[in-house]
């Protein structure tokens, strides 16, 4: 269930960073894409950044403002979907850009076109969530970069960042300029990318503001984009879970009519410990059980967890935080059901958008 007065919290701090600076702001749908409240942000931000068509082609038709695109590569069937409904289309390679530059601007529109360039400098804290670390595939490292296929080519971006402060962002800069600050006065923009906890309660938005303001001094950057993702939705969303059995092996087990692979997969993928409404660390509260999900893996475990009172069938568990970087990545393994999405309205009312049914399973598998 996604709360719009929490969405409207994050927006309008979002919104003030826009004020302040003069930057824009898009959403990263890979984050958080729940259509339903795109009337909602597209108040507060300019548009969407997208990681290929489908993408694109949802921010284009529900949430309107700018759209950029960014993917690794690209195929000739990706460009001539996108060529449509682009506003800026970042490429990973000097190759793939002159792959593609003929189609692109023999298009129906202009179109801004990046190159994704990579700092080599890590702040990202688990090694699967950093784009910039040795062997990375994603950004342009200054040794491949080929100075000839800047032509056509208005702007950079980077990304380096996952859930940090505006102190990452400061130091990522400067590795930033030290590699590529000699092409910025070629350049008419600059994508900041994403992984900006803007919206956490001890984020230094007034840092994140110095940065932005002074790189614009230093260079004379026309236009400088942020793409936040979690920081739209970060605490903006819970997802209601209930027990269906209380086993027992060599611990308390509780089964979950949830899943950690099906429906957060991030638990695993980061991993991380979601928060649960009354629950605490393993032997903080008197009944301590193991928390597993519906599905038939093995380690389709959402974590430890004690509660003060023991648990039993039905009784329901509240996972905090869970707006972002959950129902974007479910799958339907073992034809787990998937949850509702529910919107909690500014009054109270609680709307269910969207109910998921065997037929959404079937139609995924031919």
């Amino acid at each position: 269930m996604v709360n719009e007065a929490a969405l409207r919290r994050n927006c309008a701090t979002l919104a003030t960073v826009r004020a302040r600076t003069g930057c824009k702001i898009l959403l990263a749908l890979k984050a958080f894409a729940m259509w339903r409240t795109f009337p909602l942000l597209r108040q507060y931000l300019d548009g969407i950044c997208a990681s290929g068509p489908f993408e694109a082609r949802l921010g284009h038709e529900e949430f309107g403002g700018e759209v950029h695109v960014f993917a690794p590569a690209y195929s000739h069937h990706d460009i001539e979907e996108l060529v449509a409904i682009a506003d800026h289309l970042v490429f990973n390679s000097c190759a793939q850009w002159q792959r593609h530059r003929t189609r692109v601007q023999g298009g129906p529109r202009q179109i801004a076109c990046g190159l994704r360039v990579n700092p080599e400098h890590s702040e990202a804290p688990v090694p699967q969530y950093s784009p910039c670390g040795p062997g990375s595939r994603l950004g342009i490292v200054r040794a491949q970069l080929d100075l000839a296929a800047l032509a056509g080519i208005s702007g950079l971006h980077f990304h380096a960042l996952c859930e940090q402060n505006a102190d990452a962002l400061q130091r990522t800069l400067h590795a930033f300029e030290e590699k590529f600050g000699d092409l910025m006065p070629r350049m008419q923009w600059i994508n900041f990318g994403g992984g900006h906890h803007i919206t956490r309660a001890d984020y230094d938005v007034d840092l994140l503001c110095r940065c932005i303001e002074q790189f614009r001094t230093r260079h004379g950057t026309q236009e400088i984009y942020l793409e936040p993702g979690e920081a739209v939705a970060l605490n903006a969303g819970v997802l209601v879970a209930s027990v269906l059995d209380v086993t027992y092996n060599t611990m308390p087990l509780a089964i979950l009519d949830t899943s950690a692979s099906a429906h957060m997969p991030d638990v695993l993928e980061m991993p991380y410990r979601p928060e649960i409404v009354g629950a605490g660390a393993p032997g903080e509260f008197t009944h301590t059980y193991r928390l597993g999900g519906l599905t038939c893996l093995a380690g389709d475990v959402i974590g430890d967890y004690s509660f003060a009172q023991p648990l039993r069938p039905g009784d329901r568990l509240v996972f905090l935080d869970m707006a972002h970087y959950s129902f974007v990545k479910t799958t339907m393994f073992n034809g787990v059901r998937h949850p509702a999405l529910a919107l909690e309205h500014d009054h109270g009312a609680v709307e269910i958008v969207r109910n998921f049914t065997y037929a959404d399973f079937k139609q995924r598998l031919s």
